[in-house]
């Protein structure tokens, strides 16, 4: 991960949380979502990479224990809800999958990596490390958006998400590779914004793809959002890529 991408995200984090805590439903649905895949168990060895401020880290705590909460913003880390759950670590993926920061644990039982991959230069090689890390029947989840999405974003946005997007297949085929047996499945959930709240969290680069425009091309982009979408609702599906590995 650049260091361009961690202090995007130094800079988003005291806004990170209100971008999706007014959907309890999301964050109940995709925590199920997760929770069903890595199955943690009281006390499982489990590392959630990327972390952020630990939204859905909470299910894997609750589940688990305790949680190595690895992100490579310090700001986010100090969000993290109190207790002796959260283990945070300081690190970027490759960090960890490379050895030159350790964690708390020996092999792990479970990895959660969300919305985090796209940000890794070397996937197979990282991909590769963390499934070095798994215990005899340990499993790591990548969650990940998949190559086209349905947001209400504008159009430079939209193509820069399509030429930058790693392909869940290709997510699946290094963790195959690497030695795993693997699962890819796809869900997707309703969202619904006001336009006022969903052109604010545009404004506020919730997505890390908008820290690649200026404040001007965002307003641009903001004004184009505007002019095609005249309901006051915004509605639309968030699709998610699920790639499941376990280490048999």
């Amino acid at each position: 991960m650049s260091e361009e991408i961690a202090a995007h995200y130094d800079r988003l984090a005291d806004r990170y949380d209100e971008n999706w805590t007014h959907s309890a439903e999301f964050i109940a649905w995709m925590t199920s979502c997760i929770l069903g895949r890595l199955d943690p168990q009281p006390g499982n060895r489990v590392a959630d990479i990327g972390c952020g401020t630990g939204l859905f880290t909470r299910g894997l705590v609750e589940s688990a224990g305790q949680v190595a909460c690895v992100d490579p913003s310090g700001a986010m880390l100090e969000r993290l809800p109190e207790g002796e759950g959260y283990v945070p670590v300081e690190a970027s993926a490759e960090d960890v999958a490379e050895g030159r920061v350790a964690l708390p644990y020996g092999r792990l039982d479970a990895i959660l990596v969300k919305e985090a991959i796209h940000h890794v230069r070397d996937r197979a090689r990282v991909l590769a490390g963390l499934a070095g890390m798994l215990a005899p029947g340990g499993r790591v989840l990548v969650v990940m958006l998949p190559t086209t999405i349905d947001y209400p974003l504008f159009d430079r946005a939209l193509r820069a998400f399509e030429k930058h997007q790693p392909d869940p297949e290709d997510i699946a085929g290094h963790l195959e590779r690497a030695g795993l047996q693997v699962r890819l499945s796809y869900e997707s959930f309703p969202l619904s914004f006001s336009k006022e709240r969903y052109l604010r969290m545009v404004r506020n680069r919730y997505m890390s793809l908008l820290s690649m425009f200026d404040d001007a091309e965002l307003e641009a982009g903001v004004a184009e959002i505007d002019r095609r979408h005249p309901e006051e609702i915004l509605q639309f599906p968030d699709r998610f890529a699920f790639v499941l590995g376990r280490r048999t």
